[in-house]
């Protein structure tokens, strides 16, 4: 199936490293809540949201990336997916605050 909207939730797990880990950071709740409000909404896109490998931006996580339009967000929490749904996936208005800067 080709999707309107995917979203990739990093939940890369690190053992052994300083480095921090999205994963830790509650990705796998991060996965469950854009399902459930996606579902909830009912909206008309074509989404998927499922967990991801490492996005090669731990420093920042929990890390999300949503594609086709390749958008990262960073120090993403589950109060946060609301309005990354309505403004971003539903209005085509990236969350600035949450934003990967460059």
């Amino acid at each position: 199936m080709i999707y309107d909207v995917h979203i990739f939730v990093c939940n890369n797990q690190r053992t052994g490293s300083e480095k921090l880990s999205c994963g830790d950071a509650h990705g796998l709740a991060l996965v469950g809540e854009f399902k459930k409000q996606l579902n909830d909404l009912n909206i008309t896109l074509k989404t998927r949201a499922n967990k991801s490998g490492c996005l090669g931006i731990c420093d920042f996580g929990p890390t999300v990336a949503i594609y086709p339009d390749g958008t990262f967000y960073v120090g993403v929490k589950k109060e946060d997916v609301k309005e990354i749904i309505e403004s971003h996936i539903i209005n085509k208005i990236p969350v600035t605050r949450l934003l990967l800067k460059q």
